[in-house]
């Protein structure tokens, strides 16, 4: 793929059909019924395009997804995304690194990983990733219906493990949210802590409650929509890290 419509292209066929714009403290999608602020999303993967004339008149596609709102979608920007009136928090959102698509280079790194602290989660470090972590579920639950995202939206997630092999979520569903009918490339468990959730995969729909895990095979697609208002345990293997 040479041109930045290749890329947009091939990135539709794979489900990032949503087309993003850029705004100073967020994402906005079609008609402006989408907002992802910098905790709400990741960045996949992204391409750099030259100008024919000079680097400087290129552009960077980022492939994005969401994990909390169920979406999947494309931004395109002129290089620099310094250059461009953003704040602090979303320069550092789009320079992220990808979690599934991450190259040997970025999986080779230090075992242990931290995050940093936003305007969202001020607390500061928290580790992602380390030889032994223990993880406060309760207190984790207590957290994300504290932030205001939890307020502003109907959902709130939050990152408990980020390993080469593995990841595992907490996300907190509004009574009437959905996540919308998507699919992961790896095997993932689905684990309510709190609440009741419809689950729906191959044809069918499971009733989840609190006690209850479900595990669902790589690449299948499934929505989750919640009963009642929901906190469960999202566990993601990262087929990537092989």
């Amino acid at each position: 793929m040479t041109t930045v419509s290749e890329v947009l292209d091939q990135l539709n066929k794979e489900g990032y059909t949503v087309d993003f714009n850029l705004r100073d403290d967020c994402l906005m999608g079609p008609g402006d019924a989408i907002q992802l602020y910098p905790d709400d999303f990741q960045v996949d993967r992204h391409y750099r395009f030259e100008g024919p004339s000079a680097p400087g008149d290129g552009a960077v596609v980022y492939a994005i997804s969401s994990l909390q709102y169920g979406v999947k979608g494309t931004l395109v920007n002129g290089y620099g995304i310094s250059s461009e009136a953003l704040n602090t928090e979303m320069v550092k959102a789009l320079q992220k690194h990808p979690i599934f698509y991450a190259s040997p280079e970025e999986t080779a790194g230090p075992l242990e990983k931290s995050n940093e602290a936003t305007p969202q989660r001020p607390a500061g470090t928290r580790p992602l990733n380390a030889p032994l972590l223990v993880l406060d579920l309760p207190q984790a639950q207590a957290q994300i219906k504290q932030e205001s995202a939890w307020h502003r939206s109907d959902r709130n997630a939050l990152t408990l493990l980020q390993a080469d092999g593995l990841r595992l979520v907490l996300i907190a569903l509004h009574a009437g949210a959905e996540m919308k009918t998507h699919a992961a490339p790896g095997i993932i468990s689905v684990q309510v802590l709190e609440g009741h959730l419809g689950f729906q995969a191959e044809g069918q729909t499971v009733e989840l409650k609190p006690g209850q895990l479900l595990t669902l095979q790589a690449n299948l697609p499934y929505s989750v929509a919640a009963r009642q208002e929901s906190v469960f345990l999202l566990t993601m293997a990262n087929p990537a890290a092989k």
